[in-house]
């Protein structure tokens, strides 16, 4: 078992880090800014991408694979995208080494493979895609494109911590093309709400949508939309975004379709993305100074069963009264372990499955064969009770629901205790420090105010919410008419 975590109250960031590391999630690679996604970690994921996958299925989408490079000269055709991306691009420019005749052992650059266009190691896929959808679309008839890839990308950060900012991440895009703007906001604006409910129900972490602010959309879109979700140390985290293109990607690369009326017009588009930043966020949401608290719907372990024993016959006893409850845990959809390795204790394993985030752990020794009962702990709020054996698989049941709701409804309500109306630059700076949290305010809808508050605070504006109306106001900062409520806080 490893060492004792340092409290969230402490050090939140190193809280943070020995988690993902101890909790045996991911680790530091040999490659400077990367990690590696260690098979408990990357289990999670899995759950995460298949639920998202079946989603996007659902929804009449599909799956397909482009390729990893992306010539230079296609990145550059649309001037917004060029320039969002160029700070964080790797660069191929070779394509051979050679031994170093001048240094036994070593590898050197073949100079003379020179690659005629340098190649980019995809940030993200809009340009090659946007190149194949030339082939693909002439007609109204070829539209909509439904297409979804997952696959992993490269931006080159320079400070990086563990799932929430990689040089190389693992994510999922989706690239659709549409024949009218109405239709392609519309799958924006879905997208966003297969998002919001992916996070809310697999998730429990409850999000705010909206749209962004010009200044942070994704470069080359006319509207980013977003979910928004608040960590447990006051600051946000964006969990998702969906983008309307409209036809700037058309445009760039010339991609036209004749309509029914035989009109020859741009295609419009749309992208939309979540990342294995997911996985920080689901740490960051519900977990506490123990370790991991693992929403049930997405722990690939949901209910561990810890033998108490002493000597061989105890331990078979044990293992031939569990088993018929293992098998209709397993039928009934729920994962199950039986630990009944002899090398730790059962103290040992008690913590290490804490620590591990898993939803329900039973405890059965000689007194409960004896008793017809058996131990059960719910990890997301630490309550232990002996209970009879008999029905135990409808009360596991049960506890899959009562565990997933109940981190769902804490999440909410740190939310709301973090999420304050201000009118005030001064309450808003004293309250951002003193309290962090979500901010709604009045911002008078200049990026010079936008850019105060950020360089003031480091605050940034989230997102736009939808749904909350106009409301006259006048800007926190500096006294101007505003029409509406914005959402500010500090990020990750």
């Amino acid at each position: 078992m490893a060492d004792k975590l340092t409290p969230r109250a402490t050090d939140y960031s190193k809280w943070y880090n020995e988690l993902v590391i101890n909790a045996d999630l991911a680790e530091h690679s040999a490659v400077r800014g990367c990690m590696v996604i260690k098979p408990y970690g990357f289990a999670i994921w899995e759950k995460m991408r298949d639920a998202l996958d079946k989603m996007f299925k659902d929804t009449g989408h599909v799956n397909a694979y482009f390729p990893l490079f992306v010539p230079k000269s296609f990145l550059e055709k649309e001037e917004g995208h060029a320039e969002g991306f160029a700070k964080e691009c790797a660069v191929v420019t070779h394509y051979r080494l050679k031994v170093d005749p001048n240094e036994k052992g070593k590898l050197m650059v073949d100079p003379d493979s020179k690659l005629e266009e340098e190649l980019i190691v995809r940030p993200t896929s809009e340009a090659i895609i946007w190149n194949t959808y030339k082939g693909w679309i002439q007609s109204y008839r070829d539209l909509p494109i439904l297409v979804n890839q997952w696959a992993n990308v490269v931006r080159w950060e320079m400070r990086t911590r563990l799932f929430l900012r990689t040089a190389e991440f693992l994510w999922q895009e989706g690239h659709t093309a549409h024949a009218t703007a109405q239709e392609a906001i519309g799958e924006t604006k879905k997208m966003l709400d297969v998002y919001a409910e992916f996070a809310e129900k697999w998730m429990a972490m409850p999000v705010i949508k909206g749209s962004k602010t010009e200044s942070e959309r994704f470069a080359g879109a006319l509207d980013t939309m977003c979910i928004e979700a608040l960590m447990q140390d006051g600051k946000a985290l964006q969990a998702g975004t969906s983008h309307f293109l409209g036809q700037n990607f058309a445009k760039a690369f010339d991609v036209k379709f004749t309509s029914k009326e035989g009109v020859l017009d741009y295609v419009w588009a749309t992208s939309w993305g979540v990342s294995t930043r997911l996985m920080g966020a689901l740490v960051m949401a519900h977990s506490d100074d123990q370790g991991l608290r693992l929403p049930p719907m997405l722990a690939p372990i949901q209910v561990v069963i810890v033998p108490i024993y002493k000597g061989e016959e105890q331990l078979a006893t044990i293992g031939e009264k569990v088993t018929p409850l293992m098998q209709e845990l397993k039928s009934r959809g729920i994962s199950v372990k039986f630990d009944d390795d002899d090398t730790k204790r059962s103290g040992w394993k008690f913590a290490e499955y804490e620590l591990k985030g898993v939803p329900v752990r039973l405890a059965m020794g000689p007194k409960d064969l004896e008793n017809g009962t058996v131990e059960i702990a719910r990890r997301d709020n630490g309550t232990k009770e002996t209970v009879p054996f008999e029905g135990i698989a409808d009360r596991i049941q049960q506890l899959m629901i009562d565990i997933q709701d109940n981190l769902f409804a804490q999440a909410m309500g740190y939310r709301e205790e973090h999420i304050t109306r201000v009118d005030s630059y001064e309450e808003f700076k004293k309250l951002l420090d003193d309290k962090g949290g979500f901010f709604l305010a009045h911002w008078d809808g200049t990026k010079e105010t936008e850019e105060r508050v950020k360089d003031d605070t480091k605050a940034t504006i989230r997102c736009i919410p939808f749904g909350m109306g106009e409301e006259e106001g006048v800007c926190m900062v500096t006294g101007k008419p505003s029409k509406q409520r914005v959402l500010f806080a500090r990020a990750y």
